[in-house]
């Protein structure tokens, strides 16, 4: 299938949702640290002590704008192998869009609420896509005998 400009938006979307991350961190990150009289030069280590400082709720804009920069490579690295290798299809990018909604509702739900379990169920549903996504690809790099030597 030749490639469709449409199929690497949902790249784009998770990329722009990872920025509207950064600015919801700094918005709640700054006011908090001058609330607190955190001087920034002591956030330079994670562990240093001032997290215990600062609400949970802001801390988990931290840690998910940090999340947003682990498992979702795999996502990029699939939609652009697919991209570049004839496998971008309406398949892969159906799934492509749903692990982006995944990865935001993940992000509302980390940010906003405490339940951990919840937080859970997203992280693996998103992680079931990927394996999906992946699986998809190696099937059809297997049978399209694209690897004979």
């Amino acid at each position: 299938m030749p490639f469709q400009p449409y199929f690497l938006t949902p790249v784009l979307a998770l990329v722009v949702w990872t920025l509207i991350m950064l600015i919801w961190m700094y918005a709640g990150r700054l006011p908090a640290f001058a609330r607190a009289g955190i001087d920034p030069n002591d956030a330079r280590h994670p562990d240093a002590g001032y997290n215990a400082k600062i609400p949970a709720n802001v801390r988990a804009a931290a840690d998910n704008y940090n999340h947003l920069h682990e498992q979702p490579t795999i996502f990029y690295a699939l939609m652009f192998f697919a991209a570049l290798t004839g496998g971008g299809d309406k398949i892969m990018f159906w799934l492509g869009c749903a692990y982006v909604i995944v990865r935001i509702v993940h992000s509302f739900v980390q940010v906003l609420s405490p339940q951990v379990a919840q937080r859970f169920v997203l992280f693996m549903l998103g992680s079931a896509i990927l394996v999906v996504m992946a699986a998809k690809e190696v099937i059809r790099i297997l049978t399209s005998g694209a690897l004979t030597l």
